[in-house]
């Protein structure tokens, strides 16, 4: 029965090189836990439940460390996710209706349509507050006197 457990060890560790989870894994190691107890006892019931609590207990056990490492909060945006936020200046009038219109931030030329299709003439300082296919949306910003 030690060769069963050492097929289905194999055949999850495949399935985990396929994989980009750090799930099918812990299976594996239940089933190497599994071919060693049987070894020892060729009651199926037994190996059968020591993969099962083996797998679980493992699973669970470890998946704080796991999502420690899986997820990064410091994440960087890059492309266009990075214009978002950001502030630059209408070079030619934004006239959402007929959806005219371009801004400059931070050297780069955006088509741009107003935020609730408002428009805004040439030199306001505006905001990006989305990305929305070739077109930035945007909203003036309002200066204090």
């Amino acid at each position: 029965m030690w060769q069963i457990w050492l097929i289905i060890a194999g055949v999850c560790f495949i399935i985990e090189i396929m994989t980009v989870g750090f799930l099918i894994f812990w299976f594996a190691i239940g089933a190497l836990l599994a071919m060693v107890v049987s070894l020892f006892t060729d009651n199926i019931i037994i190996q059968t439940s020591l993969f099962v609590i083996s797998s679980t207990i493992l699973i669970f056990a470890t998946k704080p460390f796991v999502k420690k490492f899986a997820k990064n909060k410091n994440t960087i945006q890059t492309n266009v996710y990075s214009t978002v936020g950001k502030t630059g200046i209408v070079t030619k009038d934004i006239d959402s209706i007929q959806s005219l219109g371009q801004v400059k931030v931070g050297g780069e030329v955006w088509s741009a349509v107003g935020l609730n299709d408002i428009n805004i003439p040439q030199g306001t300082e505006v905001e990006i507050k989305e990305i929305k296919g070739v077109k930035a949306i945007v909203t003036p910003i309002q200066k204090l006197n």
